[in-house]
């Protein structure tokens, strides 16, 4: 019987992390040969095809080097492998996987995994979380479901994961409606069907800009008065409760919104913004009515991803469209 082919892709992060000398931080260090000797596991599994692509930690991943990993995952499809996998930090492991969740068309799964212990520990988390993405890669039930993270035997939707604790092997939750599926028994276990999804075309443009901006007490609106002639071409707001912002925000976010798309959500970190509860200046109600967008479950820092590429692509009629596409994601 012919094995099949899963391809891995290794960016660095804590999983290739280890310590140089006593009493130094650790640094990304093990390419892709050395993370396949710690799982010896993986040969029985699969014919293995692996790349190191980078030693990076994923606070310096940025979207142009996203778009080529993405393109080396396509190429290893267009070579046959049954599954694809890419290891990388955890700082931004959340935000990578929605990045491709967006812009990957294929049946066959991608899944992301990476290490909250370093490969220089006694109980490094790596080598485990490595097999199970594969696993998870190479499982029929897998496919047709996008971009999935697995972390510390549990597997998530790319666009509900969050990373909610900085040191925990359990820091990867998806807090609304949990994980999509578990490890049990090395085998995985899918706790819920899996839906149609939205793709978006690769980006023909990539040096526009979106910011970022979390409503805090009392906060000024001086950035927010030079956004727009700072060249910005979008704007996410992490607003306060249900997707709120001050009154004094509000006016300037509705003059913002008319030069450029705006989008409101919550940093809570759980549950939905409101579409038609709160009347006051500031509340949902009044932003939609200024020409604002809510994200509804999708958190601001992935709305940010998903506006970069609806306005890289050209796309921007679609906006509404995909952040309803997420709210149905997170409550499926």
């Amino acid at each position: 019987m012919n094995r099949p082919t899963i391809a891995i892709a290794t960016l660095g992060g804590t999983l290739s992390m280890q310590r140089g000398e006593p009493g130094e931080g650790i640094t990304p260090s093990l390419g892709g040969a050395e993370l396949l000797a710690s799982v010896p596991e993986l040969g029985a599994l699969a014919h293995i095809r692996i790349k190191s692509l980078s030693l990076l930690p994923s606070a310096s991943v940025n979207f142009d080097f996203l778009l080529q990993v993405l393109e080396w995952a396509n190429d290893q499809i267009t070579l046959g492998a049954q599954g694809v996998v890419i290891t990388q930090g955890t700082d931004t492991l959340e935000e990578s996987a929605t990045f491709f969740e967006y812009l990957w068309p294929h049946d066959t799964p991608l899944v992301l995994t990476g290490a909250m212990r370093s490969a220089s520990e006694a109980s490094a988390d790596g080598p485990g979380n490595l097999l199970d993405a594969c696993r998870v890669a190479l499982s029929a039930s897998s496919k047709g479901r996008g971009v999935l993270v697995v972390m510390n035997g549990e597997i998530h939707a790319s666009l509900s994961v969050r990373k909610t604790h900085t040191l925990a092997l359990n820091a990867f939750t998806s807090a609304t409606g949990g994980p999509v599926g578990l490890m049990i028994e090395h085998t995985p276990r899918f706790l819920h069907p899996g839906a149609p999804r939205m793709t978006l075309p690769i980006p023909s443009c990539t040096t526009h800009k979106v910011a970022l901006l979390e409503a805090s007490l009392s906060a000024d609106t001086l950035i927010l008065e030079q956004l727009v002639e700072m060249g910005y071409q979008g704007l996410v707001i992490a607003g306060f409760g249900a997707g709120h912002v001050s009154e004094k925000w509000s006016i300037a976010l509705q003059a913002i919104a008319i030069n450029l798309p705006v989008i409101v959500g919550s940093r809570t970190g759980a549950g939905t913004t409101a579409f038609h509860t709160y009347g006051f200046t500031g509340g949902e109600i009044d932003l939609i009515r200024k020409g604002l967008h809510l994200s509804g479950f999708l958190c601001p820092r992935k709305a940010r991803l998903l506006l970069w590429l609806v306005i890289g692509c050209g796309q921007q009629s679609k906006l509404n469209d995909f952040l309803a596409y997420g709210q149905g994601c997170q409550t499926s």
